[in-house]
């Protein structure tokens, strides 16, 4: 990996420990011409793979400056689509996204870091300058939906101020476990170890670390507690 590309990553939020372990290459034979002469880049780590739907889907845009890293095997995922310029993605080792969607749009990011275990159809959404930064040990169930913005503009008639998000920023501390259909958008900090439960919208909020939240919009309702990977009584 150049050293432009990995001060790239770290920029964008990438733990240096996630970049050191691994040994990067990079593709330059499953992409058309096109696709490198316009400086984008996709570097695969050990045994790292995308299947061949998602690689044919990075070539149906034109896009410059792509900076595209997978640490592990992406057997399970969906979609990965690519809709502009500079955009910079980053999967970790220990990434499971079954059945998951991943957009990313110009000049936005997204970093997702192992071990994450999203169960079903998770939906990935960053766009308009934004970013989605995950921190290690996650837990998402079915339906999760992280977006940055709403894709569309919303403004207030009189002043014509835009008055929905515009280039958010997410942030998942470690070991947060989001329940089932969870929505997460517009400026979010979401603190270590914490919990939103099923069917919460957490928009424009901070979530404290070690809490349960849980409503629409969310609210804590439990402090001092955390969750185990381990179902014991």
């Amino acid at each position: 990996m150049t050293p432009a590309h990995h001060d790239r990553l770290r920029a964008a939020g990438v733990e240096a420990s996630s970049l050191d372990r691994a040994t990067w290459t990079l593709v330059t034979d499953a992409m058309p011409d096109w696709w490198h002469d316009c400086g984008n880049a996709l570097y695969l780590g050990d045994r790292a793979w995308l299947p061949d739907h998602v690689m044919a889907s990075l070539a149906l845009i034109p896009v410059r400056d792509v900076l595209i890293v997978v640490g592990g095997p992406m057997e399970w995922l969906s979609s990965l689509l690519v809709g502009g310029d500079a955009a910079t993605i980053f999967l970790d080792r220990s990434c499971v996204l079954t059945a998951g969607e991943l957009y990313c749009g110009a000049h936005s990011r997204i970093v997702l870091h192992g071990p994450l275990v999203a169960t079903r159809s998770a939906v990935v959404d960053a766009r308009n300058g934004g970013s989605i930064v995950a921190d290690g040990d996650q837990l998402w169930a079915a339906g999760v939906y992280l977006a940055t913005d709403d894709m569309h503009r919303l403004e207030d008639r009189r002043t014509g101020e835009r008055i929905n998000p515009f280039g958010a920023h997410i942030r998942l501390g470690r070991h947060v476990w989001l329940g089932r259909d969870t929505v997460v958008t517009g400026h979010v900090e979401i603190g270590e170890g914490s919990v939103v439960g099923m069917r919460s919208l957490v928009r424009g909020q901070k979530v404290p670390p070690f809490t349960v939240s849980v409503g629409t919009p969310a609210r804590v309702v439990r402090e001092d507690a955390t969750w185990s990977h381990n179902d014991v009584p």
